[in-house]
């Protein structure tokens, strides 16, 4: 196995500290608010893509995988150049830009969240759920429940921390304890706001333990924290972010339409407003959100997709029929 990512990015820490071999193209996203940030671009998307054809020419992969973004998009373009399948994992609801332009030729399309299917309309697609470090294991959460998890995201989230410390002592005298991860942003905060019941944090590598012990997450609904939380079975009050176009919105909806999670928009968020919308979760309520949170949970997701590969790597008279 050989993995591709963006030069000077986390994952030429990360990838070898894991024990996998590793190999980068120098490649950036295009910047849809500073347009004038996109003027390399067109000298860069050739250059990574002479690199990423060496590397496919060097490893002569079976099968190439692409999680989504921009930094897939050499090594999977090398990859339809040189007639090699390749199989795309699509974690947002509303399909990226790089999925959407490599979709046509992919052999199949893993989904994490229902409804991307329907913005995919006559490709190959499987509902597989994102891979998950190991860890998240599903329980049962107390009713009425216990401790609230609150999260941002590894940036924080400023609104939601904001709404977080104003409601601070209705929260504290809700539950027996408030855990608050607050992102980088929220450090000097976290530091400002003292509880007897009140844990805040700016950031943790060990979410799932912390939601090993939750009974009630309020989070952004990006698809990482969605999964994790499902994979748990945890009922969800979801903030959904206004970046990014706005993708977060129809995560946030899909996980509402499964019965999983109540929508809280980030404009009317305070902390009045989320005191309100946890005091309007009787039990019978938490009890039927953290049930559909548990089915729509996927913690083989890796497998799943595993399945996919094996099957798309092999000879094509001996692959089975697949249906969606």
């Amino acid at each position: 196995m050989l993995l591709v990512g963006r030069r000077g990015g986390p994952e030429e820490r990360l990838v070898p500290a894991a024990g996998f071999e590793l190999a980068t193209v120098n490649i950036r996203g295009l910047d849809r608010d500073a347009v004038w940030k996109n003027l390399a671009l067109p000298a860069l998307v050739p250059a990574s893509l002479l690199a990423a054809l060496r590397i496919v020419d060097r490893f002569r992969p079976d099968v190439v995988l692409g999680m989504g973004g921009y930094v897939m998009a050499p090594a999977i373009a090398a990859a339809r150049m040189r007639r090699i399948p390749y199989v795309l994992h699509e974690k947002d609801v509303r399909p990226g830009l790089a999925t959407r332009i490599f979709a046509g030729g992919a052999a199949m399309i893993c989904t994490t969240l229902p409804g991307t299917e329907k913005r995919l309309r006559g490709r190959r697609t499987e509902l597989t759920g994102v891979p998950l470090r190991a860890g998240f294991t599903r329980r049962t959460p107390e009713v009425p429940p216990r401790t609230l998890l609150i999260t941002g995201g590894s940036q924080g989230a400023r609104n939601l921390n904001q709404a977080v410390w104003s409601a601070l002592d209705d929260l504290c005298g809700r539950f027996h304890e408030v855990v608050h991860v607050a992102g980088r942003q929220g450090a000097a905060g976290v530091a400002e706001h003292a509880h007897a019941r009140y844990r805040g944090m700016a950031f943790t590598d060990d979410m799932p333990d912390l939601m090993a012990r939750a009974d009630l997450i309020v989070s952004r609904a990006g698809v990482g924290t969605i999964a994790e939380a499902a994979a748990v079975g945890l009922p969800m009050i979801l903030v959904p972010g206004t970046f990014g176009g706005g993708h977060q919105e129809e995560n946030a909806a899909a996980m509402v339409e499964a019965g999983a999670a109540v929508r809280v928009g980030d404009a009317e968020l305070s902390g009045a407003s989320l005191v309100a919308t946890i005091a309007e979760l009787d039990d019978d309520r938490l009890r039927a959100m953290a049930k559909a949170s548990a089915s729509a949970g996927r913690r083989d997701a890796a497998d799943r997709v595993l399945a996919v590969l094996h099957e798309v790597a092999r000879p094509p008279g001996a692959r089975r029929a697949h249906t969606n």
